[in-house]
């Protein structure tokens, strides 16, 4: 039994290495957005870095990084109580590198153009969002509150986000400039679509897994928060049985979803869909 035991674990060793990886280059894209694009220029991005940026914008930019991680702490020990705990650790490892890196790299001001830093900027940070995401955490900040909101209350994430960043950048306009607002909000556009292009647009989605390990499948996506439907099938083309699961998951738990077909059977057929609405029993986690 150890024997068998050891692939198992080495694999799944090997996977953790590369999602944290992933990770700490999601950081660096995001650290780098900011300090060569965006602080320089005293732009948003929107978010917790927003939120920062404002204060430090209004005291001292140098300290935007403390204030970044101070900010992310609290947000980040709800989410491990409210939240799926390994997303939060990778959460967790993302804040923690991010702040890391906002301390090491100069502020240097790649362009002297607002418009363009807006747009690159946006799209480098929306470049490590995305890629976080896909790893199975996230950067931090309100996409935390809003994975913890949208359990709780069925409330589109994208209202929840608009809503949060709309009034950072309210702030910045009334305590700077509507000018500095407006890049703001052109660099949140930007991110935001960039984001849904790395990542998934809708917060719901629903998988469609065919496979003939049944009985493992099913016990392994029983250990995940969703419930899961069962429908024989067979195949149209060599007539063989299969089997059909189907369960509905939110983004934020796909990446662990897709690790648990991988791990019982590599060679089944995932067909994701995006959700646009539930009726019925889902269940969102406490």
């Amino acid at each position: 039994m150890r024997y068998q035991a050891a692939p198992h674990i080495v694999e799944s060793l090997s996977r953790t290495v590369r999602e944290a990886v992933v990770v700490i280059l999601s950081a660096l894209l995001v650290a780098a957005g900011l300090k060569l694009f965006l602080i320089p220029h005293q732009l948003l991005s929107g978010g917790v870095a927003g939120t920062a940026s404002v204060i430090g914008y209004l005291t001292n930019p140098k300290y935007i990084s403390l204030i970044y991680f101070g900010i992310n702490l609290p947000i980040l020990l709800w989410g491990f109580v409210a939240v799926g705990k390994k997303y939060i650790c990778l959460s967790m490892l993302c804040v923690a590198c991010t702040t890391w890196f906002l301390t090491i790299i100069p502020q240097v001001q790649v362009t002297n153009d607002p418009i363009l830093a807006s747009i690159f900027g946006g799209v480098i940070i929306a470049g490590g969002i995305g890629f976080s995401l896909r790893a199975g955490g996230s950067s931090g900040g309100f996409d935390i509150l809003g994975s913890i909101i949208t359990r709780k209350r069925d409330v589109p994430m994208g209202t929840v986000l608009f809503v949060m960043d709309g009034v950072i950048i309210l702030i910045l306009g009334f305590m700077k400039s509507w000018d500095s607002a407006l890049y703001a909000m052109l660099c949140t556009f930007v991110k935001s679509k960039v984001v849904d292009i790395i990542h998934i647009r809708h917060v719901k989605l629903t998988c469609f897994i065919v496979t003939k390990r049944k009985d493992e499948m099913v016990a392994q996506l029983n250990r995940l928060p969703h419930g899961v439907t069962v429908v024989n099938a067979e195949g149209g083309y060599s007539h063989e049985g299969n089997t059909m699961l189907m369960t509905v998951t939110t983004r934020y738990e796909l990446a662990e979803l897709r690790k648990a077909v991988i791990a019982v059977d590599p060679t089944a057929f995932v067909n994701v869909l995006e959700t646009v609405e539930i009726l019925g029993r889902f269940k969102r986690l406490a």
